[in-house]
């Protein structure tokens, strides 16, 4: 089994390295590390609308470079900050996977980092 690593980067606040993977690929299957709506270390702004396009963006931008998109996707995370943000996310979400749904859990939770949403996923696709 070969396991590719799409490499930790300086993508924390401030430019903190991060001591984890922001993908690991194994036999056809990628598991993409929690994103959050972060552009050069930081948060953006704005709340549950701009921070899940972006969250999804991320995740999105690295499954592309890993070589798989969203029809790859079988299972996804979502952890919301706030629970009354769930309609609105749902809204943005089925714009991104509504044409192949994968499997999903949401939940609450504190976050670790001032964010309203983290999204982390698994995809698989057969071995070329």
């Amino acid at each position: 089994m070969s396991i590719t690593r799409y490499g930790a980067s300086k993508a924390g606040a401030g430019g903190q390295s991060l001591p984890f993977a922001r993908a690991v690929e194994a036999d056809g299957w990628l598991y993409v590390s929690g994103q959050v709506a972060m552009v050069d270390g930081e948060i953006i702004e704005g709340g549950i609308v701009p921070q899940t396009h972006k969250t999804i963006e991320n995740v999105l931008a690295i499954l592309e470079e890993a070589g798989y998109g969203p029809e790859h996707v079988v299972r996804v995370g979502v952890w919301l900050d706030d629970p009354r943000d769930f309609w609105t996310f749902n809204k943005i979400y089925a714009s991104y996977f509504g044409a192949h749904p994968p499997a999903r859990a949401c939940v609450q939770a504190s976050m670790m980092v001032d964010c309203k949403v983290e999204i982390d996923c698994v995809a698989w696709k057969p071995k070329a």
